[in-house]
């Protein structure tokens, strides 16, 4: 395993080349607010990041990641169009099955917040970083969370099991159980079904929620139990979407071979985008996509989403990225714009260099 001054110098490299493509060098501080990061993912993060307390600023964290105090720096202070790079250590913690890796490493990134042309940014970002690791013989593999998301939008169904599964296409088990119950293809939960049955109580109020959101809750679920079941025709074209897996180049056909038309509008934006890669040299034929690519990982991406990757499956993911505009309209404050970005593991560069 390399050692942080070898991770260091070797981030140091890189972060030359994104300087020189034009990025602004930015240092986010070490510990940041817990409130944003908890608004955006819930309190599953406190699994994950380390929380303490400041008797001024109320919760911290060690910066989990670079991507959201970047953003709230730009969303507050940045000019248009504009284009960040950083260097710096992230603290993640890990659960029994990441006991082999790492707790505080050093990250490196490249963020474009720009607004003329997204397919074209998304190539930029990713054919930066691709062409600085091609010594590597990294695998690529590259999807689209905005594919998912359209084709979910499409179903036929009511509006609050679209949320629903909107909410869950980053946690596959829930999304496809979700998906067979609504289907008719499971029945739903007997807690549900005897609430929906009981009635009215007379037992007296406990609780922390009010009369008026457990009645609007009520009425969710009863809409949910009158709905029609979701054709089988449908789930099936979905699971198919959500199997695919080809060579990029292939992509689009194949997604059109679905016979899904609410996919339509984000397949032009991916053949858009698979131009813009060819463009700046990108070899199609030796890039992967995967339709279901980083759903268990990328949860703030909104849109294209990437990773470069070692032969070896132990290790994690050199380079990761994607497109999050829906960030930026939550940090905003009433501002958006479209960004995408992506991130290099520098200690696992140099120990891949090492071995070459």
């Amino acid at each position: 395993m390399a050692s942080k001054a070898a991770a260091r110098a070797t981030g140091k490299r890189y972060l030359a080349a994104f300087r020189a493509a034009g990025a602004v060098e930015i240092a986010p501080d070490l510990l940041q607010p817990a409130e944003a990061l908890l608004d955006l993912y819930g309190e599953d993060i406190r699994a994950r990041a380390y929380v303490t307390a400041d008797p001024l600023r109320g919760e911290i964290m060690l910066r989990p990641d670079f991507t959201v105090p970047v953003v709230q720096e730009h969303m507050a202070n940045g000019a248009e169009p504009a284009r960040y790079c950083y260097l710096g250590e992230v603290f993640r913690k890990q659960d029994h099955r990441g006991a082999s890796r790492v707790s505080e490493y050093n990250q490196l990134g490249y963020e474009v917040f720009d607004r003329a042309d997204p397919e074209a940014a998304d190539a930029e970002v990713f054919a930066l970083i691709a062409g600085a690791l091609a010594p590597l013989g990294l695998n690529a593999t590259i999807g689209d969370i905005g594919i998912l998301s359209a084709a979910v939008e499409g179903l036929d169904t009511i509006p609050e099991r679209k949320a629903a599964l909107a909410r869950h296409i980053w946690r596959p088990q829930r999304f496809h159980k979700l998906m067979a119950r609504y289907a008719g293809l499971v029945p739903a939960p007997e807690t549900r079904a005897a609430v929906l049955a009981g009635g009215r109580s007379d037992a007296p109020w406990i609780g922390m929620r009010a009369p008026a959101e457990m009645e609007d809750r009520i009425a969710r679920l009863t809409r949910d139990a009158e709905a029609a079941p979701i054709a089988t025709a449908d789930v099936a074209r979905l699971d198919a979407l959500f199997a695919l897996r080809c060579p990029a180049i292939e992509a689009p056909a194949r997604l059109r071979a679905l016979d899904l038309p609410a996919i339509e509008a984000a397949t032009e934006r991916l053949e858009r985008r698979l131009s813009a890669l060819d463009k700046r040299g990108v070899d199609l034929s030796a890039l992967t996509f995967d339709a279901s690519h980083g759903r268990t990982t990328m949860e703030y991406y909104d849109g294209f989403v990437f990773t470069l990757s070692a032969a070896d499956p132990a290790l994690p993911p050199v380079a990761s990225g994607g497109r999050y505009d829906a960030l930026t309209r939550v940090l905003g404050q009433g501002r958006e714009i479209p960004a995408v970005g992506g991130v290099i593991r520098p200690g696992l560069v140099a120990d891949l260099e090492g071995l070459a």
